[in-house]
Parts: structure tokens; C-alpha cells; sequence
């Protein structure tokens, strides 16, 4: 199955605010030595739309295990929780949350990221979260997304009014296979909070899971949903699964094939932010800086329930690969929003 050189593919992504669905069919189902010339296609279409910068995000995991919901991979579901270690926490006070907030940026963080293991946030939590966010805006210069579960609009406008800038609901997988993933909520119950969020004025992070498909469509029918609903930026996480949930057993993906997505995903969505999620240490393992060349941002010192690199790692890597940090202070405007030439 043949497919244009680098060149050709990178111009039909800028030119058609991505490529078709026919196309990527054909990109995902190239052989393996096709590798890097779909990368250096990804890397020319990155390259131009967000130049060498890379973004750092910071997870704070500030309202841990329990969760009513059971999302097969998560550990932190109340039904895996006794298998898997996470003890539940309840929600961090204010405080805990500025200072998070503040050792993230001293880290380097673009995002600070604020998650809780719910189904949604209660009016309580947000009495506690929206005086912590509205002190983050005034004394640290950090963007701020929140990855709070399933929202209603009145939930959504308080956090917009508060401050918060992007809100993360992942949609994980493709809708054909989502029921066999959860059974608490549907995946239309997340593209609803997602529209949600929009609307209230925050942007949408949402993404989903390299390892959940089973084939390749799924990845495609995930792909094409988030550009349908035009989101700002998509974490692409790889598989690690996790003692104890429903996907214990499952496949991690390759190295390879972590790296394939990433670019597939840039060659669709060539002006979203595009982060190398969870999973990337232990899944791309010595390929993890070949992941800078399609994604732009990536997260730094671990995860919810995993560890991670250290910033300063990752600061190292960023550097050897010829990229450089980009800080929330310093943009410009964000090309997720506006097509941009090359910056750095």
C-alpha cells in the first residue's frame, strides 16, 4: 500500500486542516518502513504550526481513589481499589492546591493540571477548587486545566468564572467499543460534557487510550470524533495496565506503534496541541524524544497513580532533541486557535 513522501503528506494536512479519513486509512496501514516518513510528515506539519516548543504539564492528583465509576483501565475505580493499593484521599484544601500549583511552574509547567477519581464534581468540591484556582490566576502564571468527571452547565460556568482555562474529559476510545470499557456512563455522556465545556467558555482537552481498540478503525473512529468536535488539545495515552483493573491482561502498545499514532494524529489534527501522555516512559521506553517530532506537549513527573520522569529528565531530553520550553508566560497566541508559521 503506497502513500505520499513526507513532503506531499505534510501539504495536504496544512492545506485541509488535515488529512481525510481515506488517507490515514492508508497511513495506518503502511508497512514498517514507512516509519520514519510518516514521522518526518508529522515533524514538518509540527514544525510549522508550533514551531520547536515544547509544553510541559503537571498532574496534581487532588481528590484520589474511590471512584464510583469503573472504567476498565483505572485503578483508581472503587472496584479495583482494593487489588490495585490506591487508598482513597479526599479532596486536598486550597492551600495543598496553590502550593501544587506553584512547585508545578517552578517545574516548568505550561498547564498545571488539576484531576479528581469521581464521577463528577460536587458543589462541595468546587466550594474548596474555585477560591484554590482563582489564587493560582493571581499569583502564578500557569494555565490551568481541571479533569473533574462529568459535568452540568451550571458546574461548568462556575469553573470557567473561577478561572479555569481547558477542561479535560477524555472520550478513550471509539464509541463501538466504549460500553465494553465502562457501563456507569456512556461515551455521549462525555461528549456532552465536553460540549459543555466549550460552551461555558473553557477550552476542551480530550483524548484517549493507545491499547483499548481492536483494530485500527477504532483508533480512526476516536481520531475523527475529536476533530468533529473540534477540541483544543488531545493527550494520547499508551496502555499500562494496571494490577487489579478489568485490563490487567491487555496488550501494551510497541514502542513503534505509539510513535505511528502520534504522527497519525498530528497529520489529522495539525494545529491542536498534541500531548504524549500516560504510558510514554514505560511504553515508548528509548524512544520517548522521537515522540517531540508530532506531539508538542507532554506531561512531566508522573501521572495520577504512576510515577514518571522528573522534570529535569525531561528538561534534559527536550534539550538533546534541539527543542525548548515553552512557558505560559511567554506565548504569543496559540496555534491551536490560529494557523502560525514556524516559532523557535
Amino acid at each position: 500500500m503506497t502513500i505520499p513522501n513526507a513532503a506531499e503528506l505534510a501539504a495536504i494536512s496544512l492545506r485541509e486542516n488535515g488529512i481525510p479519513r481515506d488517507l490515514a486509512a492508508r497511513v495506518v496501514a503502511a508497512p514498517q518502513e514507512c516509519d520514519l516518513e510518516i514521522l518526518d510528515a508529522a515533524y514538518r506539519v509540527r514544525r510549522e504550526t508550533f514551531g520547536h516548543g515544547v509544553r510541559l504539564h503537571v498532574l496534581l492528583n487532588a481528590k484520589m481513589g474511590g471512584c464510583s465509576e469503573d472504567c476498565g483501565f483505572c485503578s483508581q475505580s472503587a472496584r479495583a481499589v482494593g487489588e490495585t493499593n490506591v487508598p482513597p484521599r479526599p479532596l486536598l484544601d486550597g492551600d495543598a492546591i496553590v502550593d501544587a500549583a506553584r512547585r508545578a511552574h517552578d517545574a516548568g509547567a505550561y498547564k498545571f493540571c488539576i484531576v479528581t477519581a469521581t464521577r463528577g464534581p460536587s458543589d462541595r468540591d468546587l466550594d474548596a477548587l474555585c477560591p484554590a484556582v482563582e489564587r493560582i490566576k493571581r499569583e502564578i502564571p500557569v494555565g490551568i486545566c481541571c479533569s473533574l468527571g462529568i459535568l452540568t452547565e451550571q458546574r461548568a460556568k462556575r469553573l470557567a468564572a473561577s478561572g479555569v482555562d481547558r477542561f479535560n474529559h477524555n472520550l478513550e476510545t471509539s464509541e463501538s467499543r466504549y460500553e465494553e470499557v465502562c457501563t456507569t456512563h456512556t461515551w455521549r455522556d462525555r461528549v456532552e460534557t465536553v460540549k459543555m465545556a466549550r460552551a461555558a467558555g473553557m477550552e476542551a482537552c480530550c483524548g484517549g487510550i493507545l491499547g483499548l481498540e481492536t483494530n485500527d478503525d477504532d483508533i480512526l473512529d476516536l481520531a475523527y470524533s475529536l476533530r468533529e468536535l473540534d477540541v483544543e488539545s488531545i493527550p494520547l495515552n499508551f496502555l499500562d495496565p494496571r494490577p487489579g483493573t478489568a485490563r490487567t491482561d491487555a496488550i501494551a502498545p510497541t514502542p513503534r506503534r505509539c510513535i505511528r499514532t502520534l504522527a497519525v494524529f498530528r497529520l489529522i489534527h495539525p494545529r491542536r496541541d498534541i500531548r504524549a501522555a500516560g504510558g510514554r516512559e514505560v511504553n515508548l521506553r528509548s524512544m520517548q524524544s522521537m515522540a517531540l517530532y508530532a506531539a508538542n506537549s507532554i506531561f512531566t513527573e508522573g501521572y495520577l497513580t504512576t510515577a514518571g520522569n522528573r522534570h529535569d529528565v525531561d528538561l534534559q531530553m527536550i534539550a538533546d532533541a534541539g527543542f525548548h520550553l515553552e512557558r505560559w508566560s511567554d506565548r504569543a497566541h496559540d496555534p491551536a486557535e490560529h494557523a502560525c508559521g514556524v516559532r523557535g
